[in-house]
């Protein structure tokens, strides 16, 4: 194994190891205990990410990058925008169904958590979902929606309106309060969103 390999391998172990603790622990999480289920030491940590906050924004980066990923596959090029925001609604709903989605929930809230109580941690965590949030934004800007080009402005209010919305039923569904949900119900609902109040100006 090359020292990359190596440096690759140790990463995606503690990044492994902090999302089993952070989801178990929340607030609690230690440094040493993350280290040692990932059968490593505190030294890594600190030479693969700085810090336990930057484990932690890595965490979210590992966390939600292949959520996106998914999603820009998902709606291609030239797709309107109405269609598109069906089809991003539509794959948060199928993300419900994930047998994994009940521990996903907890290490989310665990994270929240974490930033509300560290206040050089929130700001960090914040900055990565917003580029993520970015991307959604990417994806949306120039879709077309009764014969106008949405602008990156636009784009941006229903990204934020759309994750807003999207997290809250989602966790409703996953929690079982709101299981009279499936996907046309997402779909419809952001839907909605698509008003000239929510897009703002060009």
């Amino acid at each position: 194994m090359t020292r990359a390999e190596a440096k690759q391998r140790n990463r995606q172990a503690l990044l492994a190891a902090a999302r089993l603790i952070v989801a178990r622990d929340g607030h609690r999480a230690k440094l040493e205990e993350i280290a040692e289920q990932a059968e490593l030491t505190t030294g890594a940590v600190y030479s693969l990410f700085g810090s336990k906050n930057g484990l932690l924004v890595a965490l979210v980066t590992d966390h939600l990058t292949p959520h996106y990923d998914s999603i820009e596959q998902a709606i291609p090029a030239g797709m309107g925008l109405v269609e598109a925001v069906e089809v991003f609604a539509r794959h948060y709903r199928h993300l419900c169904d994930d047998p994994d989605a009940l521990r996903d929930l907890s290490f989310e809230i665990s994270l929240q958590d974490l930033a509300l109580r560290d206040p050089e941690l929130a700001p960090k965590l914040a900055a990565s979902v917003r580029a993520h949030e970015q991307r959604l934004t990417a994806l949306l800007s120039g879709r077309l929606h009764d014969g106008n080009a949405l602008t990156p402005g636009q784009a941006q209010r229903l990204a934020t309106a759309l994750r807003a919305l999207l997290v809250g039923l989602s966790q409703g569904v996953i929690l079982g309060l709101a299981d009279a949900a499936p996907q046309d119900y997402f779909a419809a609902t952001a839907r909605a969103l698509i008003t000239p109040d929510v897009l703002g100006p060009p």
